[in-house]
């Protein structure tokens, strides 16, 4: 049994060696199974013997040993051989090989000890050393997790710290004995949020260029990997801490005091550098925070230090503040990278503003006009609030009264703390903000807190750019913008005019004009025009990107993705919190209903507007949580009324009815029709409720959630959501197609899953002749088309799924490319499911007639079909072929008539698949017999509808004069004596059969050698001449790999030869092919044969679990290069 390994400084002291390698030892202990025992032998023996049981050794045992040590570790102990035995070869098959893995002796003893402690059936469950699942994981990462082959669905830790639990759709998967357990999670974590983050963007198909690259073949270097994930984990909490630009990248912290003149105190905190800001954040969270833009520093001096103010370092900005820190560790060195970043940002602005000048220069007026649609149109050139704002008499006097000593606060505030970017935001400044920013200074607050001041500061002149870029251009999303103006706040006077309704179009094209990937989502209206009431033009087109890229990212897009993993998020703050009310609402389905409206329209499409705008405040300031809080509050408001609400339509009437309510007194607005009291039922109103005190009673309820804690759910449930959408689209997808094909809706499912995975891994692994990936895969596609697979990938399906797939690949692969091209409807060398599918169905479920067709339709099709590559299939030939049989698909039916006539040449390539695909199986000289039959009665009508196309032409003729006649055909057969000169080789072809004919003058005939085929293993069939010599010119056979496979001369058209080898006038109908295939048995059978589809699923799908072979971990380098 495996023990808990114990030291032991004599490994030779009583005991013998039988066995050992670089790693371990198996020993017996002397005397025990040896009939003739020395003296030692004896004394061992009688020792054990004396013994009580309880001290007794067992006869055997294993040891761990490193080779530059005295101590050995014994690791397990058996009572009898096979015991000891099986443990040892478990050792060598499991262990072994993943010891040489490790650089130093001490993590092989830390790896092994670890192993060694964990009951025997858990160490049966896979060895993982921690180098290996670096490198799983980043393979997954690179990936996307797009695969649903190791596709994340949860990472946690089990009961045991040394284990780790993977789950994935199709199988659990269980890591155990990590040297760091801690790091390896953290980075697993980071990987898969890299992962979703790039599907989510649109971007999982492309490899991420921050990460370091993998080089095969050199010594592996794990700690690039994790410095640099490290790096963009501390990168982005940075940014979301001081809600800085997206492009912004930590350069280091160090920790420091702030002097702050506001309290006369030094506060204890960390100091953050980047490229283009210094950054203060107490060490107590709420204490103070502080940011500098490095555009408004203008000196950075190093004061003297002193016992009382140990290395200060005094900063001066622009507008007179001065930041004095202190405690400074290697203070010398951060001058210094503050000085490179100043030269940088100097150059910067010198370069912008000499390009502002030159555009400015270039204007009549002296100041550039982006205006508009036309000059009818007035351009509003303030927050559209100051322009339409409305006071009713009655009112006037109380509530401007203390909007006007609300002003003063904030004014007094501004010049104790500062004002602007700059400005120390401490516990007083989100008291203020709580209790409601004034009408006058909301547009410029909102900028400061978002942090889109930064990015409207650093961007001068883009969004005037972006307007004059987009004006008259029209595409989907501007028409959805045409469509959702009038709809954007329409009770509001500033949108019941043009200028209103003008300036949130301009706003809304501008950033779908920025920003593709979303262009414009439902709901993004009713935010804009809420922005444009508070803000200019410009600052509320910065706002709308600080919103829709940093602090609400994800939620608007075609599938509000983000929307939907805050709904897990609150489904789980909810569990939390109000665990009470919880499974009723789950039950109700409420939950998922309210947070959609909720969170996507910052409660303004739910509350009246003069309220709403005061939970957009707290946004701004605080982000997400704050939404949180105040959806939980909502919820336990009502808690008792919720729980006593019998379906969801009366839920969402008690919430409605709440929400309506809520009511903001301070408010210089005269009240604003609320269109959502139009889902209440018209009963009693509910009492007001005051928006300071709902808010205010958030905090005190809920104010523990933690914007870090938010952001671990967000993680775990974007992975459910990335899950939930891909099944979404699958479902989808079948019940499309699940009417045009006789597959079951199981069986399309699996055959979708095995369809995507193809694309997704030969995105990932490459392959020959593949497109980009980023071009095969378009989520805005409907979702037949969103994953479509080119040539190489079809191959690969091809082979494991197509009944008609040769056993020899090289047979396999011209058929696949004859596939494809007919599967291809559209010519863009790209197949879709549905193509793919109808293809599939065809083989697995039609009849006789189906199928021949399906065959007799690939050859008909022109082209270098044995040697052709994945370009050459961009033929003007091709496309007016599949144009036809388009036409013809549209009817379901085709009209067996009005496919085209098969010539001579692309009938020797069904001869030569016919051939192919018989090929090893079990019927295959009865389908040779068979075939070669069907191919002799072909010759011979192709032979005769040539003598009838020779007289027609013949009558066509002689009724246009025989001198035209002479021009038309001057190799028609003007003498019946010699044919044998003017026939084409066709004719001259002889082939011998087990019945012979009379062969004479007629057309070739196929028969067989019965002497023969006896004695060679390969296939009885050859095509003799019959004197021609231009016979050698058309069709002979070759022997490939021990069968005879009928191939296409390289002197024939195809390879260049001589034009008259093919007898342009020879031709057969589909007709005929198929009634010379019904009069052979074997044949028909063959093609009538039941195709077992969910054995060949299966079989496919134990392919792909083994898929392309991941080379070891020692067969890559982490670089940092490229």
């Amino acid at each position: 049994m495996w023990v808990h390994p114990e030291e032991v400084l004599q490994a030779g002291a009583l005991w013998i060696t039988e066995r050992a390698n670089p790693y371990f030892i198996l020993q017996k202990r002397k005397g025990h199974g040896d009939g003739r025992r020395g003296l030692a032998g004896l004394l061992v023996g009688t020792l054990d013997v004396v013994l009580d049981s309880s001290a007794r050794v067992a006869p055997y045992r294993i040891l761990y040993q490193t080779p530059d040590s005295l101590i050995n570790w014994i690791i397990a102990h058996g009572c009898s051989r096979k015991e000891i035995t099986e443990h040892w070869e478990w050792l060598e098959q499991n262990l072994l090989q993943t010891l040489s893995i490790f650089e130093n002796e001490n993590d092989i003893t830390t790896f092994v000890k670890g192993k060694v402690q964990v009951p025997f059936k858990w160490m049966r469950g896979g060895v993982c050393g921690i180098s290996q699942v670096f490198v799983m994981v980043f393979v997954t990462s690179n990936h996307g997790c797009q695969q649903c082959i190791l596709t994340v669905w949860t990472l946690k830790r089990m009961t045991f710290a040394w284990e780790m639990f993977v789950s994935t759709r199709v199988a659990e998967h269980v890591f155990s004995v990590f040297l760091n357990i801690n790091e390896t999670f953290k980075l697993m974590e980071q990987l898969a949020n890299i992962a979703m983050r790039q599907l989510l963007d649109n971007k999982g198909f492309e490899q991420d260029r921050s990460l370091p690259k993998l080089k095969r073949k050199t010594p592996k270097k794990v700690s690039a990997l994790k410095r640099d994930l490290d790096a963009r984990a501390k990168s982005e909490r940075y940014r979301a801490l001081f809600r800085l630009p997206k492009d912004e990248k930590l350069d280091g912290h160090t920790g420091c005091t702030l002097w702050t003149p506001f309290n006369k105190m030094h506060i204890l905190g960390q100091m953050f550098v980047s490229t283009n800001y210094i950054c203060f954040t107490s060490k107590e969270e709420t204490l103070c925070s502080l940011i500098i833009p490095l555009r408004e520093v203008t000196i950075v001096e190093k004061a003297d230090s002193s016992n009382f103010l140990p290395s200060p370092l005094s900063i001066s900005t622009k507008n007179r503040m001065t930041f004095l820190f202190a405690n400074l560790k290697d203070r010398d060195f951060l001058v210094q990278r503050i000085s490179d970043f100043l030269q940088q940002t100097t150059s910067k602005i010198y370069f912008e503003s000499e390009i502002t000048g030159s555009v400015n220069s270039s204007d009549d007026e002296g100041e550039r006009q982006f205006n508009l649609n036309d000059n009818s149109v007035p351009t509003a050139t303030q927050a559209l609030m100051t322009m339409y704002r409305r006071r009713s008499p009655e009112e006037f006097n109380p509530k401007l009264a203390k909007e006007f000593l609300k002003e003063q606060v904030w004014k007094n505030h501004f010049t104790e703390y500062g004002q602007g970017v700059c400005m120390y935001r401490t516990e007083k400044t989100k008291d203020l903000v709580l209790k409601g920013i004034p009408e006058n200074m909301r547009g410029e607050l909102w900028l400061l807190f978002s942090g889109a001041i930064n990015e409207m500061a650093t961007h001068p002149g883009y969004y005037e750019d972006l307007v004059e870029k987009s004006m008259g251009k029209y595409n989907l999303a501007t028409e959805e913008i045409e469509r959702d103006l009038h709809r954007s706040l329409p009770e509001h006077p500033a949108f019941q005019n043009e200028m209103g309704i003008a300036a949130l179009r301009r706003v809304l094209t501008a950033y779908a004009f920025r920003n593709p990937n979303i262009g414009y989502c439902q709901a993004m209206n009713i935010v804009t025009s809420v922005l444009l009431l508070y803000a200019k033009e410009e600052e509320a087109f910065w706002l709308l990107v600080a919103l829709c890229e940093r602090m609400l990212p994800d939620y608007y897009n075609t599938r509000v993705v983000g929307a939907l993993v805050d709904q897990g998020v609150f489904e789980e703050l909810a569990r939390e919190y109000v665990p009470e009310l919880y499974d009723c609402m789950q039950d109700l389905g409420v939950i998922s209903t309210i947070s959609l409206s909720w969170f996507l329209t910052l409660f303004l499409s739910v509350m009246p507007f003069e309220s709403a705008v005061v939970v957009v405040d707290c946004f701004f300031y605080e982000g997400i949580k704050v939404i949180f809080q105040l959806a939980l509050s909502v919820l336990h408001a009502n808690i008792h009324q919720l729980l006593g609400a019998k379906d969801d339509g009366e839920a969402m009437t008690v919430l409605g009815r709440y929400l309506d309510s809520v009511t903001n007194k301070d408010s210089t607005l005269p009240p604003i029709p609320h269109l959502h009291s139009l889902l209440t039922d018209g009963g009693d109103p509910h009492p007001e409720v005051d928006i300071f005190k709902l808010v205010r009673s958030s905090y005190e309820k809920f104010g523990s959630i933690r914007a870090d804690v938010i952001e671990q759910m967000r993680f775990k449930q974007r992975l459910r959501v990335i899950q939930t959408i891909e099944d979404t689209t699958k479902r989808n997808v079948v019940r499309t197609i699940v009417t045009e094909t006789a597959f079951s809706i199981d069986e399309l499912e699996e055959l979708y899953v095995l369809f995507k995975a193809e694309h997704l891994t030969s995105c990932y692994w490459g392959g020959t002749g593949g497109s980009n990936p980023t071009e095969r895969h378009d989520p805005s596609l409907p979702y037949l088309e969103q994953y479509r697979i080119d040539l190489e990938q079809f191959r690969g399906l091809f082979s494991l799924l197509f009944p008609w797939a040769p056993v020899n690949g090289a047979h396999a692969d011209p058929l696949a490319l004859r596939f494809f091209r007919l599967l291809d409807h559209n010519g863009d060398s790209l197949m879709n499911f549905r193509e793919f599918i109808t293809g599939l169905s065809v083989l697995c479920h039609g009849d006789l007639t189906e199928k021949l067709k399906l065959l007799y339709k690939m050859h008909v099709m022109p082209g270098k079909c044995v040697c052709a590559v994945h370009r050459k299939l961009h033929t003007p030939d091709y496309r007016h072929y599949l144009r036809l049989w388009n036409q013809g698909t549209k009817n379901k039916l085709d009209n067996m008539k009005d496919l085209p006539k098969l010539n001579q040449s692309q009938f020797i390539e069904l001869c030569k698949t016919l051939y192919n695909m018989f090929s090893e199986d079990a019927q295959e000289q009865e389908l040779y017999h068979a075939t070669a039959t069907v191919t002799s009665l072909l010759l011979e009508m192709g032979e005769v509808g040539k003598l009838f196309c020779h007289s027609k032409d013949q009558e066509e003729g002689q009724g246009e004069g025989e001198e035209e006649e002479s021009q038309a055909r001057p190799c028609g057969p003007a003498k019946r004596d010699s044919r044998g000169e003017q026939l084409s080789a066709m004719e001259d072809i002889k082939l011998e059969d087990s019945s012979p004919k009379d062969t004479g003058t007629s057309s070739s005939m196929l028969i067989s050698d019965d002497e023969t085929k006896d004695d060679t293993s390969m296939s009885s069939y050859s095509v003799l001449s019959g004197g021609s010599h231009e016979l050698d010119d058309k069709l002979h056979c070759e022997d490939i790999n021990d069968d005879t496979v009928l191939v296409r001369s390289e002197n024939g058209p195809d390879g260049g030869g001589n034009g008259t080898s093919i007898d342009k006038d020879w031709a057969i109908t589909f007709e005929q092919f198929l009634a010379s295939v019904l009069t052979e048995q074997a044949l028909v059978l063959y093609f009538e044969k039941p195709v077992e589809v969910a054995a060949r699923i299966t079989n496919a799908k134990n392919v792909r679990k083994v898929g392309c072979s991941l080379l070891s971990a020692s067969d890559y380098e982490i670089s940092l290069s490229g």
